[in-house]
Formats: structure tokens, C-alpha cells, sequence
């Protein structure tokens, strides 16, 4: 991800032994603006105080002042209000025990060692407020205030992400401010609690040494923080029940496995926590298998039976530091697809180096765009993030595979590809019979591969995850809708009726329990496809059926039954209740 934020606190951070703005970080800021990086100073000061002693805000982009309470753009005039203003009241019990206070716009400032008064005069009150401490102060503020919530709302007036941004600080009012950006870095001569908490050290004795650091961070190719204080994806459990969890940060993934085996699925996952932690995900979409992400909020559906957005649409829509999109382009031909996403592509590379958005870009089917010469003109792999979807890892080029840092696998009968996933990870494990492993996997299992930082030592299978966005579909009001039944569809054995369907989900209890010679003969025939071709009309799961039914002719597999279900699962189905009663797996999925 690309660093187009500084937020830096600002007495004991930046500020010389004599309290004033120091002269190499003040030109640093300087620096950093001329390059385009939008630079914030968030204090506990009042704003009135800190313009007299740096001589003017213009110097920085923004001022997030008294702990979040109030916002300045110099650039404007602009301020905005998040507090309220301070208890009369409370200013009196205070200053008649003799207490010396000074109000803000907001918050009431004093020494700390008056903590014990001002708690008893706030209970006895009865008034919604916190205290928070700044070394030897003490803000006595409103409960919805602090540095990260002032932080998240100046950046998004100026259109700005959280995730594009570093902040810097040194003592307990600093806490919030660090946890809601991409990386927080605490001061070596402040809080030991704070520097327990931070993502990074800046190691020396003052502010030269922040100016120092704040260079250092601007010259790095990406943001790519994988701290342990950040809340990790979800993959799924392990063996023993136990979390497998991922800390992806900017870097690159790649999603490999056989046709229909869960890749999109767990890919839908990760975004899923992404677009939740307010990352921005642009998901291109050949095949329209993550309409589901636009019920989740801030993401917009492009596409479908629209024709996809023109570069105008789309800037727009990437202007927008919380938004993520998703372009579906199942109802273009091939060749239109190729063409649109080729150009996308590069669009998305350009926009990317000027605003840092979108964070991730997801590529599905990604074998069909990533096979020519110019592929290096596609991908800013510098930037980091893009997650790649595939089950033909042997038409990427080499240089292409080689830059993702994370690969999951589902599974692959393949031995070609299960050769080149084998090339990429040589050191994953010599004694592991790959073919056998991956080849046997069940549809709800992938495997993490060693590799990453932080990943494990071989190769680790994992039970996916539950999606929350699966079971919210647009024809979900059709999963009971019945035909007649002289149009219900009769599974037969020797000639006997041994199972009738009328709907989507009377199929699917059948299917749960049909024995495999009896769905095979069914299956052979293509009589499943065409049922749904021709009494439904539902075309596009009908071809899903179609091409099941031709792998089935020429390879029987005893998992053809989930498969089925996962199809009209992820087509029709509305919640977890209406998966209890299906196939034993889908159970044990659901469980987790």
C-alpha cells in the first residue's frame, strides 16, 4: 500500500526541549507535502495555543486538536466540532476546590495528580466523561472523543484512508491514534506502554530523530504492516479446531485449485474481513461469482446485465477511501472481457501510485488476462496487494508467480499444476505426496503454504470458514418456489421413483441423501442440467450443472454430491438454517 498520510502528535514527539515545533521535522513536513503526502498534527493542545507557537497551521494539512475534539483545515478556514462544550458545573466544583483548570472548546485541562477530584466531581455529577492522561496532565473529555476518532474524521473529509496512513506518538493519549492506523509508531524516550503497543520503534533521543523517520517511511516502496496488535483474517480451523488465521497486510496472494473447488469462495472470504476493517477491494469479476460482497456496506456492484463502468464511472467510485467495488463481467464475451480487464488493469495501476486506493485488487480467473509479454505493465507488484485467483498456475509467468508472498490452495487433481505449485514452494515439505494430498481434499478444506512471514513451517490443511455474505442473494426468494408436479424432477433406480423434487430445495434434500448409482446414471445423461435448463430456466446454473455432468462421464468423483450443493447453495440459499438439514460436510462447515 502506498503511504500518503503522516499523523504526528505533537509536544514531546516533534517538539524541541524548549516546546516549540522543531526545525528538521518542520522541514520534513515541508518535504512530504511538496510530494504529495498529506501531513496532521493531532494534539491534545488547544487549537488557539498551538497556532501561536508554530506560527500559523498552513504548515500542515490538517489539525486534529484537544484529543479529537475539534478539527481544523487551514487550507479552508474549515473547522469541525466533535464534542460539546465543557460543564459549567463541573468547572466550578473544580475551581472552588481550588483546582486550576483551563477549558478548550471542549476539554478541560489540569494536572494530573488531581485525577482523584475530578473523577469524584464527574461521578457526583453524573456527567459523560473520560479522563485521559498526557504524562504529567490530565483532559477531562466527552466518551465519544479521542485521537483515532478525530484522526477517521479528518481523513475522511479530505478523502482519505486510515489504511494509507503512519502516525507517530509518544505517550497514553497517543494509544487510539496508533490502533486505527496502518502503522503506528511509538517514540523510544515516551511511554513504555505505548512502545509495547506500537508497530514500530523510532529509536533516538528527539524530534530529529522523528525527522529522520518520517524520511525513512516516505522512502519505503509500501506499507505492508503484518503487526501482531491487528486483528487477523480468518481461514478457517485446523485439525484440532484451532483458528488459522492470516496477516496479509499489502502483500500479494495467490488462490490455486481446481475448477468449482471453493477458490472463489475463500477468496470472497478475505474480502469479506477486508471491506469489514475498511480497506478498499476492487474485485474483477469474470465469471460473477462475488455479486454476494454488494450486500456488505460501502460496495458497489458493476456489471452484470449492465455494461461494465467506464473509467469515469469507476474513478469515481475509487475517489471514495471506504469504498470497494466489484466489476462482473459474466454477460461479456471472452474476448470483451480480455480487452475491458487489461485496460482496467493499468488504469488501476495508475490510480493506485497518484492515491494509495484501491488497497487490494482481487483478479479472478486470472490465467485468462496474466499470459503475455507485457504482463510486468499490468501488475505495480512495488505497491503490493493484488490477489490472484487461478486453476491454471502454469500459464502465469514465472515472475508473476514468484512475487505473491501467501498461497492457499484448494483442491487439485491436476498433476501439472499440482508440478508447478510443487516448483513454486520446493521447500514445503519433501516428504508430502502433493498429488495425493491436494488431490483428496474435500470441497470445504483448503492449504495454507509456507512462505510467508509469520506462516507455517509446511504446508497447514484448514476447514474454510463460514461466509456472511453467501446467503444473501437476489434469488433467494426462489429456493421454495415449486413446479407442478408433472414437472417435478423423479430420481429413479431399476425404474422406480425413489425421489422427487419440485424446487430448489426439495432438490437439494434429496441430493443430500441420493445414493451415488442413482444420481450417477442421472448424471450421465445430463438429465439434471436440462431439468433446470428447461423447467426453471435458470441458464447460467444450469451450464455449472452441464460442465459437472460432462467431468462426471469421464471421472466419477464421490464428491459430486456436495459439489451439487454448493452450487444451489451459492445461488438460491438465505441463511444457515436452510443448510442443516443438507449434506453431512456442509454441517461440519457451518459448526465452525
Amino acid at each position: 500500500m502506498k503511504l500518503t498520510v503522516l499523523a504526528l502528535d505533537y509536544d514531546g514527539t516533534i517538539t524541541d526541549r524548549d516546546g516549540r515545533l522543531d526545525g528538521s521535522v518542520r522541514a520534513a513536513i515541508r518535504d512530504l507535502r511538496a510530494a504529495g503526502i498529506a501531513v496532521l498534527i493531532v494534539t491534545g493542545r488547544r487549537l488557539e495555543h498551538l497556532r501561536e507557537e508554530i506560527g500559523g497551521l498552513g504548515i500542515v494539512d490538517a489539525v486534529v486538536a484537544e484529543n479529537g475534539a475539534l478539527i481544523a483545515f487551514p487550507s479552508s478556514g474549515r473547522t469541525l466540532f466533535l464534542g460539546h462544550p465543557p460543564a459549567e458545573p463541573l468547572l466550578t466544583r473544580l475551581r472552588r476546590a481550588g483546582i486550576p483548570v483551563v477549558a478548550g472548546q471542549s476539554v478541560i485541562e489540569l494536572e494530573a495528580r488531581y485525577a482523584h477530584e475530578a473523577l469524584s466531581a464527574i461521578r457526583e455529577l453524573e456527567l459523560p466523561l473520560v479522563l485521559e492522561f498526557n504524562r504529567e496532565r490530565l483532559m477531562l473529555l466527552p466518551q465519544s472523543v479521542s485521537k483515532g476518532v478525530g484522526l477517521r474524521e479528518a481523513l475522511g473529509a479530505l478523502r482519505l484512508s486510515v489504511h494509507n496512513a503512519v502516525a507517530v506518538g509518544n505517550a497514553e493519549n497517543d494509544h487510539e491514534m496508533l490502533s486505527v492506523v496502518e502503522i503506528g509508531a511509538a517514540v523510544e524516550w515516551g511511554s513504555e506502554a505505548l512502545q509495547r503497543r506500537a508497530d514500530e520503534i523510532v529509536r533516538g533521543d528527539g524530534a530529529p530523530a522523528v525527522a529522520a523517520y518520517i524520511r525513512e517511511v516516505a522512502s519505503r516502496p509500501r506499507l505492508a504492516s503484518t503487526s501482531s496488535h491487528r486483528p487477523p483474517l480468518l481461514l478457517g480451523r485446523d485439525g484440532e479446531g484451532k483458528p488459522v488465521t492470516l496477516r496479509i497486510g499489502g502483500r500479494n496472494l495467490l488462490v490455486v485449485g481446481d475448477p468449482r473447488s471453493g477458490k472463489s469462495w475463500i477468496a470472497g472470504l478475505l474480502i469479506e474481513q477486508l471491506i469489514i476493517q475498511r480497506y478498499s477491494v476492487c474485485v474483477i469479476d469474470p465469471e460473477g461469482d462475488y455479486q454476494g460482497l454488494e450486500t456488505l456496506p460501502g460496495v458497489i456492484l458493476f456489471g452484470g446485465d449492465d455494461p461494465p463502468p467506464r473509467p469515469r464511472e469507476l474513478m469515481q467510485a475509487l475517489r471514495n477511501a471506504d469504498f470497494s467495488t466489484v466489476i462482473d463481467l459474466s454477460k461479456c464475451s471472452f474476448d470483451q472481457k480480455r480487452e475491458y480487464v487489461l485496460q482496467l488493469l493499468l488504469m488501476l495501476k495508475s490510480v493506485r501510485r497518484q492515491t494509495g486506493l484501491p488497497h487490494r485488487i482481487v483478479l479472478d480467473e486470472a490465467h485468462y488476462f496474466l499470459d503475455g509479454a507485457n504482463v510486468e505493465e499490468l501488475l505495480d507488484h512495488e505497491l503490493g496487494g493484488y490477489a490472484l485467483v487461478t486453476y491454471r498456475l502454469s500459464q502465469l509467468p514465472a515472475n508473476i508467480v514468484g512475487a505473491n508472498d501467501v498461497v492457499i490452495v484448494t483442491r487439485h487433481t491436476d498433476r501439472h499444476e499440482v508440478e508447478a505449485l510443487r516448483a513454486l514452494r520446493p521447500s514445503s515439505g519433501g516428504e508430502v505426496d502433493w498429488t495425493t494430498a491436494l488431490g483428496n481434499q474435500r470441497l470445504e478444506e483448503a492449504v495454507l503454504l509456507p512462505g510467508a512471514d509469520g506462516g507455517p513451517d509446511r504446508p497447514l490443511q484448514f476447514q474454510i470458514a463460514p461466509r456472511i455474505t453467501f446467503h444473501v442473494r437476489h434469488q433467494h426468494k426462489y429456493l421454495d418456489v415449486p413446479v407442478s408436479d408433472r414437472h417435478a424432477f423423479l430420481f429413479r433406480e431399476d425404474g422406480a421413483v425413489v425421489g422427487k423434487a419440485r424446487s430448489f430445495r426439495e432438490l437439494s434434500e434429496v441430493l443430500a441423501k441420493a445414493k451415488p448409482d442413482v444420481l450417477g446414471n442421472h448424471l450421465r445423461r445430463g438429465d439434471l442440467s436440462r431439468w433446470i435448463h428447461d423447467v426453471f430456466g435458470d441458464r447460467p446454473l444450469a451450464a455449472q450443472v452441464r460442465e459437472i455432468e460432462r467431468r462426471y462421464a469421464l471421472q466419477p468423483s464421490a464428491d459430486v454430491n456436495d459439489e451439487l450443493l454448493r452450487l444451489i447453495r451459492e445461488r438460491y440459499s438465505t441463511g444457515d438454517e436452510e443448510l442443516a438439514p443438507y449434506s453431512a460436510r456442509l454441517q461440519s462447515l457451518m459448526r465452525m
